[in-house]
């Protein structure tokens, strides 16, 4: 008996449990995304703008195909965090929007992703993978800048003189987009663009950063861009 609880300890020690063999399989699989960080801390990551995060990953793994898109998930996922983690302070607060608002938000997010589909497959030229993966990127800021609202008590934010005029270029400048393009696909892409605008409340400020949001999408990539990056 003795010889087989010694045989047996010895099996445990060797294995380990269920639990210990389940967080290292967790590590593993988390490994190559701890590794596409370079070492840094989302925090580190989201004090770079994108672009300069981009082009850090790029030169640390020799411009690899597909090193944009996989910067870019990396950027993306910190950012995701934050928001997480906004949300979660928010509603310990209870300082969140209501239930109507959500489901408000939920609608706008649903019209976002729609447009998006669109403007994406009707774009001329059509959009490469690395501004695809960009694309997918800068469409989280709406969740986040609709919870920091919340946080910062500043709901439907009014747009300073600066970026009232901004606004008003951003309309004409998505009108010349629009104008680019065959009338069937304008129709379609100014079409998905007014579900968006026209059904639901967002701030000003969210409405400014979704038209340079579509700019962003449709502009040609010869030329100087319409706006920075929102991050």
């Amino acid at each position: 008996m003795k010889i087989m609880a010694s045989l047996f300890v010895s099996l445990l020690l060797a294995h380990g449990s269920p639990a210990q063999a389940q967080h290292a399989r967790a590590r593993r699989a988390a490994s190559p995304v701890a590794a596409d960080r370079l070492g840094l801390t989302c925090s580190q990551i989201l004090a770079m703008t994108s672009a300069d995060w981009v082009a850090k990953f790029k030169k640390e793994n020799d411009s690899a195909s597909g090193s944009t898109a996989r910067a870019a998930a990396v950027y993306g996922r910190c950012y995701d965090e934050r928001t997480a983690r906004l949300v979660a302070q928010i509603t310990r607060k209870r300082a969140g929007p209501s239930k109507n608002a959500r489901a408000n938000f939920l609608g706008f997010e649903d019209a976002v992703s729609a447009f998006t589909k669109i403007a994406v497959a009707d774009a001329q030229p059509a959009p490469d993978a690395a501004k695809v993966a960009f694309i997918d990127l800068y469409a989280k800021q709406f969740r986040y800048e609709f919870y920091r609202e919340y946080e910062e008590k500043n709901l439907q934010p009014p747009l300073s003189p600066a970026e009232d005029l901004q606004f008003t270029k951003a309309k004409n400048r998505f009108g010349e987009l629009l104008g680019l393009l065959p009338d069937a696909k304008a129709h379609q892409v100014h079409a998905a663009f007014g579900e968006i605008v026209g059904l639901h409340q967002v701030s000003m400020a969210m409405k400014l950063a979704l038209y340079r949001y579509a700019i962003f999408i449709l502009e040609p990539p010869s030329g100087k861009p319409f706006a920075s990056p929102p991050f």
